[in-house]
């Protein structure tokens, strides 16, 4: 389907020249003489981008329709046309959310490379929305420990702030969940959230990835790229694993947060970006720079603020909340009701999770899909996780491990009890009469295996 292009300008000669020559590059136009013609169009039919002249009499000028446009659609690429523009109104443009200010007369050549990269740049935008959706990063931070409250008040101290942050912990705690919940309360929650996973991009592409190429700045470099910086340009860039990014790159990204400007690779002139810089590590990164791996100026910067996440297995009151959680969420997707009884979620909890949230989350998923019915017993749990938290691998009679005998009973036992729990339905007197013991024996053992009495169940 052919871009559709809005373009609001008085001048009709003007109209009908951009129009022939965007129609003779594909695109499809549609047109208004003023401010207030074109806000209704975009209410109406919502194009992919528009161009709007700054000077139009009789009604709202350029700069007030991009205001009301940024309130109707904020991520409207808007660019903006004049031949009587100051400096000032380019800067307010700017502010206002505009993606570029073009000087009239136009040239063909300006306008299509500038309208492109606009079309680009809101495509990719709007891919990243949807992946963030997809992946969950929008969603809350569930938990009721300790730990989790101090981290939710703590973001909201932060987030209205400027100030840089290093959110640190392990692998799948859930760094980049923290990140966007901080992008959401700040005061740049409709602008971009732009996530670069620095371990994932090859050495040789950091600086086409994070600031962009002209086309042939390289072999290979057969269109113009749009760098994530620029992307989150008014915004959030999170820069996950950053520990793990090579020597140039650190200092690449040194030079941009001390100077605010990029270079786009085969660009002729530098480019000003607003970005607040978000970074993540799973990495002792004060270890790493005092063994010459890290930039210590580097850690500085970005070291403004840090933020630690503890890992599951220090918080496990949080598992039974994230389990009903999880639940919702795989009952959606699958479109059946899917529910983890009260054995299911007390051996859930009572596990260490390596893996932290992550493997919280596939665990129960796989469990979702493969078990038959709508109910996940104690029974299905023991089959796909073991006591000590890590995926089944094979049979005692196949290897052998060194593990503590108490260890090993214990958690023998948290199985045993949480599929009594499972078979009588929650009702602790009757787990306790399949046991062969009775209740205040069994609320003893629970306690000491550190299971929760059964309060409800997830689904």
């Amino acid at each position: 389907m052919s871009p559709r292009v809005l373009l609001v300008d008085d001048e009709t000669n003007i109209r009908k020249m951009v129009a022939a020559l965007l129609e003779s590059e594909g695109f499809e136009t549609a047109e208004a003489a003023n401010g207030t013609a074109g806000l209704a169009e975009v209410e109406r039919d919502a194009p992919d981008a528009v161009l709007l002249d700054l000077m139009m009499p009789g009604g709202p000028d350029g700069l007030a329709t991009l205001e009301q446009l940024k309130r109707v659609a904020p991520d409207l690429p808007v660019v903006m046309m004049s031949g009587k523009a100051n400096l000032a109104d380019a800067v307010r443009a700017t502010k206002l959310g505009a993606f570029q200010f073009l000087e009239k007369p136009l040239t063909p050549e300006g306008l299509l490379t500038t309208l492109r990269a606009a079309l680009e740049l809101s495509r990719t935008l709007a891919e990243n929305r949807r992946l963030h959706e997809a992946l969950g990063h929008a969603d809350p931070l569930v938990g009721v420990s300790t730990a989790m409250e101090e981290l939710r008040r703590l973001i909201a101290r932060v987030a209205p702030t400027e100030v840089r942050v290093l959110i640190t912990g392990e692998s799948g705690t859930g760094k980049e969940l923290v990140a966007s919940a901080i992008h959401r309360q700040s005061g740049r929650a409709t602008k971009p959230f732009v996530c670069v996973n620095s371990a994932a991009i090859p050495k040789d592409l950091v600086e086409s990835e994070m600031f962009g190429h002209e086309r042939g700045a390289f072999t290979g470099a057969t269109e113009r790229r749009v760098g994530r910086f620029e992307l989150a340009d008014r915004g959030t860039l999170f820069l996950d694993e950053v520990g793990d990014l090579g020597p140039e790159a650190q200092a690449k990204l040194l030079r941009v947060l001390e100077s605010g400007v990029i270079e786009r690779l085969g660009g002729e002139k530098p480019v000003t970006v607003d970005v607040r810089v978000i970074a993540a590590t799973n990495k002792d990164l004060a270890k790493a720079s005092m063994q010459g791996q890290f930039r210590e100026d580097l850690l500085f910067r970005l070291n403004v603020l840090p933020i630690h996440i503890s890992p599951l297995r220090e918080r496990p009151d949080d598992i039974p909340p994230l389990v009903q959680h999880f639940a919702a969420r795989y009952t959606t997707r699958l479109g059946r009701p899917v529910r983890f009884d009260v054995g299911a979620v007390q051996l859930l909890a009572s596990y260490r999770w390596p893996g932290n949230v992550r493997e919280l989350a596939n665990i129960m998923e796989r469990l979702a899909i493969l078990v038959g019915g709508d109910v996940v017993t104690a029974d299905d749990v023991a089959r796909v996780v073991p006591g000590d938290g890590a995926p089944r691998s094979a049979a005692p009679s196949e290897s052998w491990s060194d593990v503590a005998l108490a260890e090993a009973l214990d958690d023998f036992e948290r199985t045993l009890i949480a599929r009594a729990l499972s078979a009588a339905r929650g009702n602790v007197a009757e787990a306790a009469r399949k046991l062969a013991t009775d209740r205040a024996n069994l609320y003893r053992r629970m306690r000491r295996l550190g299971l929760e009495p059964p309060r409800n169940v997830a689904g």
